[in-house]
């Protein structure tokens, strides 16, 4: 079954020998009853951190709808309204260098376990806030603590999935998102008819929801067997791949094979590498890596999502829509179809290539802001309420596009894209200037929109004709392949196979699972073994 094919692809990842076994899987993941009950854990634990960034993103926008926050704040506008929103993205950026810290010396559950802790602290201080200077604080300690969780739980749910559902579950990562945000946005359409300072604070101090989630169910979990490779616990994280990729099968020739691909490979990775932030730059491979995650990360924030997660309620109020209760209505509306579109697109991941779907994401941005921005300046013109509808038709039709390449693919591309000695570190970076992009945007959104009215879309419409170009000619394919056959994509063809001829070598006469002494252990086997 392994042997007979070429040891190295063409596109410089290693051959497939685990692809194949897993394509030859044809037990779907719901009657696996370890994997089903792995994947209910991940939900709440590592796929819903995505909640708590779409509860934070949904109520800085919708408690702008609401009249006492406005009133106790003294109407923000400009600068002021910039920073209260921008201010989440500045504690992110302050925390990154800090992450690959805790989540690569301690582990993925604990650095989810450390980041939830914090945004439980800053949802209570932005409930209580008694003044904008103490709100501003508190969306600090909330932009500090997501990070953590978002690198740890991506990091996480690309460690430990079973190969063949590991591309659909990271994407499902992002679309989590809309969930917080269509509960954040119900919460608060739900209590603007409280005439008091709990309009805004009941949905601020829920935010603590997510992260308390987190807190409770994090260790349910089994810890990623790469990182208890990475420490030498060779023998916890084979269990782990034999109880949740082979359903607690102990002669698994695939789990096996899976356990020597990942010790061989992460092997040759440290070997490689000083778990430093200069390995970030060490190579041309890591710096090319490099330049994709941070070309990414401002396109994930600089592609006009901003606009409409934190302003909505300026952009209806250009085309008309004053009515807070209408404007609640919408918002409610486009944050429901986002999360249909966007969990409907993570389905259909592995049905795609990775090219294929970011071109199609930036060109389908392009013409939507094409429309836009032609549909705002027309009703400015004319003042025609057929045209301000249709400018609303735009703006629900942003969700698909945006999702079909930065939602879905976002974390699925970061995880492939780099080995396991830099992942955390490459993630830190890709939220590095995502978070400096969506700080950026958040604090000037306002003041462009305020300052030249629709003519501020036009930015939006030249930056996305840019992301085009860069996605043709910079983004590699990365499908279709399991997380170590893409570790040496971009490095020196001979690492690519060594490290195919060590897994090899290992698969058919390497180590072996034996019982001693009432232990289970690892060792080498007397005899090889033949793949079947």
């Amino acid at each position: 079954m392994v042997g007979g094919g070429n040891i190295l692809n063409q596109d410089g990842a290693a051959d497939p020998i685990i692809t194949r076994m897993v394509d030859e899987d044809t037990v779907p993941w719901w009657k696996k009853k370890n994997l089903r009950w792995l994947y209910l854990m991940l939900f709440p634990t590592c796929m819903g951190i995505e909640m708590t960034s779409g509860f934070d993103s949904q109520i800085i926008n919708a408690v702008q709808l609401i009249p006492p926050w406005q009133t106790y704040f003294g109407t923000p506008g400009g600068s002021l309204k910039g920073i209260i929103s921008a201010s989440y993205n500045l504690g992110a950026i302050c925390a990154l260098p800090f992450i690959p810290l805790i989540n690569d010396r301690f582990g993925r559950r604990w650095c989810i376990m450390f980041g939830s802790l914090v945004m439980v602290l800053g949802a209570f201080l932005q409930g209580f806030s008694n003044g904008v200077g103490m709100y501003i604080v508190a969306r600090l300690l909330l932009g500090f603590g997501i990070p953590f969780c978002i690198i740890a739980g991506s990091c996480m749910i690309g460690e430990i999935a079973y190969p063949k559902e590991r591309p659909i579950l990271t994407s499902l990562f992002n679309a989590s998102w809309f969930i917080g945000s269509i509960i954040a946005a119900g919460i608060a359409f739900g209590t603007q008819k409280i005439q008091s300072d709990w309009a805004w604070r009941i949905p601020s101090l829920l935010q603590i929801a997510p992260s308390a989630i987190q807190i409770i169910l994090v260790f349910f979990i089994p810890e990623s067997p790469r990182f208890l490779v990475s420490k030498d616990k060779h023998e916890e994280a084979l269990a782990i791949l034999i109880k949740y990729h082979a359903e607690g099968d102990e002669s698994s020739e695939f789990a096996r094979a899976e356990y020597a691909q990942i010790k061989t490979t992460i092997e040759l990775d440290l070997e490689l590498s000083k778990r430093s932030w200069m390995d970030m730059l060490s190579t041309s491979g890591m710096r090319k890596r490099v330049l994709i995650a941070t070309f990414l990360g401002l396109f994930t924030q600089w592609s006009g999502n901003t606009l409409i997660s934190y302003y909505l309620n300026d952009l209806l109020t250009l085309i008309g829509y004053t009515d807070p209760n209408v404007k609640g209505k919408i918002n409610v509306g486009n944050t429901c179809w986002s999360l249909v579109n966007g969990v409907t697109i993570a389905l259909l991941v592995r049905r795609f290539r990775r090219r294929s779907m970011y071109l199609t994401c930036t060109f389908a941005l392009l013409s939507v802001y094409i429309g836009w921005t032609i549909s705002t300046e027309r009703f400015l013109a004319t003042g025609d309420s057929g045209v301000a509808k249709l400018v609303i038709f735009w703006i629900f039709a942003y969700s698909p596009a945006y999702n079909i390449g930065y939602n879905a693919l976002t974390y699925t591309y970061m995880v492939e894209l780099f080995p396991y000695a830099t992942r955390a570190r490459g993630i830190a970076i890709f939220q590095f200037f995502g978070r400096g992009a969506g700080f950026f945007t958040t604090f000037v959104n306002p003041i462009g929109l305020e300052a030249i009215k629709w003519k501020w879309l036009l930015t939006y419409v030249c930056w996305l004709a840019f992301e085009i170009v860069v996605v043709f000619f910079l983004f590699p394919e990365t499908s279709g392949r399991t997380l170590e056959e893409l570790a040496f994509l971009f490095e020196d063809k001979a690492l690519a196979e060594q490290a195919t001829m060590a897994v090899e070598k290992q698969i058919h006469g390497g180590e072996e699972v034996v019982e001693k002494d009432g232990e289970t252990r690892v060792e080498v086997a007397a005899e090889p073994k033949r793949m079947v």
